[in-house]
């Protein structure tokens, strides 16, 4: 039996808002599939709900590289090694999933301990000119393991 609460409290200061939200799961891969969707979200990754439960699972078993590992994620999921290697040639292109040594692995900038509590904070800002109208930059994308993923690990 899963169970699951839902806390929000919302306080508004003069220039701030701050949200805390909790959500508790006695399920490592149900909180790791919710940690992605995230991340996917925050980094316009536009992952499918597939790919966000292949990185999950991946990070939960700490390696997609292995053939047990692939043939429990068809069983659990019920999909096909073809598969399993067409996302893993996507998310290794967004720097999800990297090669480590032998091994294809999450990312470590974004791979967690799921059966530890975990804390994010996530920070959004707005940037205006003085004007109050939105000021656009232009990102340039650099092709490093690091780079694309804008997360920090405290």
């Amino acid at each position: 039996m899963i169970i699951t609460t839902f806390v929000l409290i919302n306080y508004i200061m003069e220039t701030t808002t701050v949200q805390k939200l909790s959500k508790d799961s006695s399920n490592r891969l149900e909180l790791a599939q919710k940690y992605y969707s995230l991340i996917s979200a925050l980094n316009n990754l536009a992952l499918t709900e597939r790919e966000i439960q292949l990185v999950a699972f991946s990070a939960v078993r700490g390696s997609i590289s292995f053939a047990t590992v692939r043939e429990d994620f068809c069983s659990l999921y019920q999909s096909s090694f073809p598969t399993i290697n067409n996302m893993v040639s996507k998310l290794k292109k967004s720097y999800v999933l990297i090669k480590q040594g032998k091994q294809i692995v999450v990312n470590p900038r974004i791979a967690l301990d799921f059966s530890k509590p975990i804390i994010l904070q996530i920070t959004l800002t707005h940037n205006a000119n003085n004007n109050g109208e939105t000021t656009e930059y232009a990102a340039e994308r650099v092709p490093s393991e690091e780079a694309k993923l804008e997360v920090e690990r405290v």
